[in-house]
This record gives C-alpha cells, structure tokens and sequence, in this order.
C-alpha cells in the first residue's frame, strides 16, 4: 500500500545473446535478393526500380545494405522533414555517422532572410563540401531540394584549405577570411567569425560543425584543433581544416544550379513518393514567386530582390533532372514506369498493448516457425528488463538483444527474422536524438559571459567575489584584445583575459543577500577558503563517524528486482535520460543493502524525480512492506497521488490519499 500525506510545516533462465549491429545488417548483404537490387542499381545506364512489401524498417536495412554492396552515392528523399530525420537515425544506429550527410532547407520562408536557420546554413554547406570528396549517403526531403545551391566550380574557387605541415601565409589568410565577410572578433563561437592572437587564428568555417583553431610555428601550419565554442577548450585535432563562406549570403549573385544537378550523374535516387516531391517542390517555387512579386509591388524595381528562378528550382526541371539518375521508388505510390520489379515480403510490427504474455506468446509461436527473434534496444538496462520479464514468463523462450535504436520493427518473412523494437513493446515516446555534446561546467561559458549585466556578481576562483563591469579592449603586445573587467572593494579594477572564462563563475548564494566583495592584494580570500576548508574537513568528519554508527544499525534489505519491477520500468513512455536511470538505480542498491539508507535526489523540474520515486515504492510494495510519500502541500500531494496511480494501474497495488490539516485529527480518506 502507498500513502499519500500533505505536511504543512507550521511547526512541528532465459536464452538471451547479443548481436551487433554489423553482425545484423549482413544478413541483409549477404542477402541474394538485396544483392540483386545492388547489381541493378550498380547498371551503367540510368534505370527505375520498384520495391514491394517494405514494411517497418526493412527499407532502412535495403537502404544501409547498398553502402557496403554498391561504389556509388545514394541520396534518400523522404516525405517531410520528420521522417527524414528518423531515416537518417536508422542509418546511424546501422552504420555509424561516417559517411551519412543531411541536406535540410535553408529558410523558414521565401525571402524572409532574417528567418534564416543559420544551424541548418551550416549542415547544407558541410553537406556540400563533403560530397565534393568522395561517395556518400544523403538524406533530405522535398523542400530542401527545391532551394538551389552554388555550382561546383563556385564552391571549389571560393573554398580555401590550410593543412597541417603545410606552408600558408597568415597574413594572406586573414585577407581572405576578410574578403568573404569573415567577422573578426576576440573570441569565436559562431559560424562566420574569425580571431587571431599571436600564432593561433580561431576561424568558424560554414564548412564544418565546429570551429578550429590554426596554430602557426613561424609560416608553417603546426597544428590544428577542433574546439567547443562554449568553453573555447580543444576538443580534437585534424590534419585539415576547409575555410568556406556563407554559401547563402556571399554567392547570393552568383550563378546557382539545382542540388540534383550538383550531385554525380552515378548517383542513385530512393523516393518514398516521387509524384509528392514533384508537387512539394513546385509549391516551393510557387510560393517564393507570389513572395517576390508581392516585394517587387512594395519596393518598385529594386535591384537587391532576385528572381526566384535564380533561388529556387522549378517543377519541370526538377523532373526532367530526376530522369536522368537511377531511381528506387520504395513507397506504396508508384510514378516512373519501372524497368525492375522486386517484391519483398514483410509485415510491421504488431500491437501487443504492454501485455507480455501476448508479446510472449507471438515470439514463441515465431521461434516454432524457425524465425530469429531480435528486440532492438540502445539501452542495456532496458534489455536487462526484458530478460527479467521473458524469465517470469517462460524460460524457453529464445531472443536475441540488437544494442541499437530503431524508429520501428519489422517481420522479415524472407529471410525469416522478427524485429521489435523496445519502445513499440511498451508503448513509449520515441524520438530522434541528436549526438551530445560536451557536459556543461560550472564555469562561466561564452553565451553566459554576453547574458551577464554589468553589476551582477560574479566568483573569480583565485581573487573572490567581485562586480561584473562589462568587456573592454586592451592592448596587449601591441595587439588590440578584449577583457572581462571586474570591481573589487574600493573599486580596485582587474581585467581578466578572455581565455581565463575558465576561472570565472556567476555567484549563487542565497536569494536577495548581497554578497561581501573582496578585497584585492589582502589575502582576505584566501583565509575564506582556508575557512571554508577546515569546516568542510570538520562536517566530513562528523558524517563519517554518523554513517559508521548507521553501518552497523539493522535494517530491511530489500531483494533483486523482481518481475513486476522490470515490467513497470519498461513501461514508462519516456526513454530515461543518464542521470534518471542512475539515480534510479542507487536508490534500489541502497534498498537492498541490510542497514538503513541515506539518498537525496535532486533535479529541477520535470527532470524525472518523480519515476524514481514511484519505481522505490513500487519496490517496497512489492515486497510487503508500505510506502508513505510525504510532500509540502495539499495539491503537491493530490499530484503524485494521481502520478502514482496512472502508473501503478495495471499493478496489484493498493494507494491511498491522505490531507493532513490543521486539526490534526481530522483527515481525508479516497
């Protein structure tokens, strides 16, 4: 039984392996038929294949198979931006970033360049650039390829690459940088900006994802960094860095051709619906023309408007390029006469509502078939629930655990294989997730430095608490440089150097107090921290000898996760993030150790605590005992009343909501 209480403080053995995901997508390969389709692509002369029967993410395994069995490129167009975004996470959990390139849209309208999404500028330059190297797989949609790009020989004239160990004059590098509306800035930390400081040049290329970081021994290129714009520390290095412009702005009057027409004539074209795309990519056009002509009525014959033939492909053309790659239409809507026919044999994944008796039943009648059972999940500790549950279950039954993410799973009837995928089994949310990037420090990083007001407090690790008074430039080494300045007590001035961001944190004390500043030169902070030291040394030593005393104090020590428990964990609709599910285990370990617990969990809001909390008391439940989950206040408590019993419905648990007044003998029982 679970409790609920408002206080109001007024005073008082299962056959289970693991197949990797290159082991998975050779039997695909392997495959006679997908060798076919590879051959057929692989023909000289352009060609139209149909596929059939694609269910689920068969057309994603067909699709990633093609990289290993054919030498060409192959560009993938969805029907909107969505499913091109989770086509290109399959591909992902199949191959790897490698080679994979998306190609999205540049404008959120016609001509509204201030509505320009500088992110997505940059992926269709990069894009751009890594085609011009080798072979690659493209994913995009329609509106993206309606919107022309520079030529080829454009791109190539007005791209620049310095290499490492190479020679390269910097004088002439910061006159090209200038010349393509390079802005120069102390530091860098968006695309179009550059700064040099002695032998180092920090440039932020439309090229690439990150910005790089040059450094010069004399004329000669000695080494090249990767580094993250937030905190300005390296993050990699490369032997080559490829300087481009915005390909948006600075080629705007220059000559521009249709993607398709960018691309290499051996390209081979997958259309989810051909016949979509045409019309997409017409509207497109449609719409920047009534755009331009309704500006050309406003501004009279402005020469800056350009003629939305020069910016956006037409629906003729566009047809009449597609005509001219091998095509693979994969969709359920035909267009182009084929010159190939192959039919697949597949079916989606069926519903089974989180009931796992059914879930089982389907797997075992499968496996009798002579089919491979294969659930695809990222998460081990979701593969540890399932293994708990199919245990309970039945133990004869046989799976294997695919450790990778797909948008959806698929019967194989061919090839004789069934794919679930761990979100459609429990019913939960799944959404593409782009790759992380680096933790974020308690240091002040360079977005935070601009959103500081003059006046705010700020703690600097080696001086103490001093006023943030702005930047400022100063000369140093008869280089003109920008410094953080800060006000001490008696207004005593200290300019920090940009590249010490690393030293400075904005202050957090308690709310409305204001902080004593320090005093430069007195050694008043470094008595503070000594302070500081002694009592945090003090306090450790008081806890120590507390949680020896509680070490050898009796308590329940709660068993391992039963069936029931992995069954509710799988059920929830959100995938856990790192920090949740690790919380979430060091409750239960300390649940399951013989002495009483001590845990905090702290989090901001809709970070996940209360899941934790329900899946502790779930655990206690299920083992005879009784849960009481005490909160501040009356609503709070009728909140995670309702919570708990949306979530613990389809279990066998008894919960009850209790409003604790005033009048302490008065309570209210549903």
């Amino acid at each position: 039984m679970i409790t609920f209480a408002a206080q109001f403080f007024y005073c008082g053995n299962i056959n289970h392996y693991l197949v990797k995901a290159d082991d998975f997508l050779s039997l695909y390969s392997e495959d006679s038929m997908v060798k076919m389709l590879a051959n057929e692509i692989m023909l000289p002369s352009p060609s139209v294949i149909h596929l059939k029967g694609l269910r689920g993410c068969l057309d994603t395994l067909l699709a990633a198979s093609m990289q290993k069995l054919t030498q060409k490129s192959h560009l993938f167009v969805l029907q909107d931006k969505e499913e091109a975004f989770f086509f290109l996470h399959n591909l992902e959990s199949l191959l790897g970033k490698g080679r994979l390139l998306f190609f999205p849209v540049s404008y959120r309208k016609p001509y509204e360049y201030e509505e320009v999404d500088n992110a997505n500028v940059l992926q269709r330059a990069e894009t751009l650039t890594e085609l011009a190297k080798e072979r690659s797989m493209i994913v995009t949609y329609p509106e993206a390829l309606g919107e022309k790009v520079i030529t080829r020989k454009s791109l190539s004239s007005h791209t620049f690459r310095v290499k490492k160990g190479e020679t390269a004059d910097r004088a002439f590098l910061e006159e090209f940088l200038h010349s393509y509306h390079f802005e120069k800035t102390d530091f860098v930390y968006e695309p179009g900006q550059f700064s040099v400081r002695g032998g180092l040049v920090d440039v932020f290329s439309f090229a690439h994802e990150f910005p790089y970081r040059i450094e010069f021994f004399g004329d000669e290129v000695d080494a090249i960094r990767r580094f993250d714009p937030g905190s300005q520390l390296s993050v990699g290095a490369a032997d080559e860095v490829t300087l481009l412009p915005n390909v948006n702005t600075h080629f705007e009057k220059e000559e521009r051709q249709s993607f398709l027409e960018y691309l290499s004539p051996s390209t081979c074209i997958w259309l989810k619906d051909a016949e979509a795309a045409r019309q997409a990519v017409g509207k497109t056009f449609a719409k920047a023309a009534e755009e331009y002509s309704n500006k050309k009525q406003i501004a009279g014959n402005n020469p800056l408007l350009t003629d939305p033939s020069r910016l956006f492909d037409a629906e003729a053309h566009f047809s009449e390029l597609l005509n001219q790659f091998t095509r693979v239409e994969f969709g359920t809507r035909r267009t182009f006469k084929p010159s190939r026919e192959m039919e697949f044999s597949a079916s989606a994944q069926p519903a089974f509502k989180k009931n796992f008796e059914l879930l089982a039943g389907h797997m075992l009648e499968q496996q009798q078939k002579g089919y491979r059972n294969i659930i695809a999940a990222d998460q081990p500790k979701q593969a540890e629930r399932l293994h708990e549950i199919f245990r309970e279950i039945n133990p004869e039954l046989r799976f294997e655990t695919l450790p990778i993410s797909l948008s959806q799973g698929c019967i194989d009837h061919m090839l004789k294989i069934t794919c679930y995928t761990d979100h459609q089994i429990f019913e939960r949310f799944h959404s593409y997730r782009s790759k992380e990037r680096f933790s974020k420090s308690k240091a002040l990083t360079l977005r935070e430095l601009q959103m500081l007001q003059p006046g705010d407090f700020v703690t600097h690790i080696d001086y103490g608490i001093a006023k943030f008074a702005g930047l400022e430039k100063k000369e140093v080494n008869g280089n003109q440089q920008e410094a953080i300045r800060l006000v001490f007590r008696d207004n005593d001035l200290l300019y920090i150097n940009i590249h010490a961001l690393h030293k400075i944190s904005k202050y957090s004390g308690r709310d409305g107090a204001v902080p004593a500043i320090s005093k430069l030169g007195s050694g008043e902070w470094e008595n503070k921290k000594e302070k500081v030291r002694k009592k945090v040394k003090d306090i450790a030593k008081e806890l120590i000898e507390l949680y020896a005393k509680r070490k050898t104090a009796p308590g329940f020590a709660f068993g391992k996760d039963n069936f029931l428990q992995a069954e509710l964990e799988s059920s929830f609709l959100y995938e856990d993030t790192p920090d949740q599910a690790k919380a979430a285990e060091d409750v239960k370990r300390d649940m399951m150790k013989p002495h009483p617990m001590d845990r905090l969990v702290c989090g901001d809001v809709g970070f996940g605590k209360t899941e934790v909390a329900v899946r502790a008391a779930f655990k206690a439940v299920s083992e005879g005992k009784q849960a009481a989950v005490l909160v501040p206040t009356t609503i709070l408590a009728f909140q995670h009343y309702r919570t708990f019993s949306q979530r613990l419905r389809a279990f066998p648990v008894k919960i009850n909501y209790v409003s604790r007044f005033k009048n302490r003998r008065k309570f209210k029982r549903y």
